[in-house]
């Protein structure tokens, strides 16, 4: 999905997961649940973490300071810390380092096209050069 620019890419992570459809080898619907979500300290909301347990998706996202800070104040009324997997989270770098690779392309990094239609063909360009130069 394709936001604007200045816009925070966790207000349409809910959207963006509703839309994931991945189709089966064999016979049957496309599947629209991932097992498991890995993301940043900017997806730790409490309404987001609320939605992927109620679609039954696990995740691996850091609290933020302020949010611990605020559980610990409400004492035993604040809950339990949501599970965290170090190893899993350490992962993530490699989506982190295609994007990485992806803004050394000018015109992506700076968004130089003007309709959602031609910037979304440059990434596609961009990406299969990079596919293509791993070889």
């Amino acid at each position: 999905m394709l936001t604007a620019g200045q816009r925070h890419d966790s207000v349409m992570a809910q959207a963006l997961l509703e839309r994931i459809r991945v189709p089966r080898t064999g016979l049957g619907r496309p599947r629209s649940t991932p097992d498991h979500v890995v993301a940043d300290k900017a997806y730790s909301s409490r309404a987001f973490r609320a939605y992927l347990r109620r679609r039954g998706i696990a995740s691996t996202i850091p609290e933020k300071d302020d949010q611990k800070k605020h559980r610990r104040n409400r004492g035993s009324r604040g809950g339990r810390p949501p599970g965290f997997d170090r190893e899993t989270y350490r992962r993530r770098n490699t989506v982190e380092r295609c994007f990485n690779h992806l803004k050394g392309f000018r015109g992506i990094a700076t968004r130089y096209d003007k309709t959602a239609t031609s910037y979304e063909a440059a990434v596609s360009l961009a990406s299969f050069l990079l596919w293509a130069r791993s070889f």
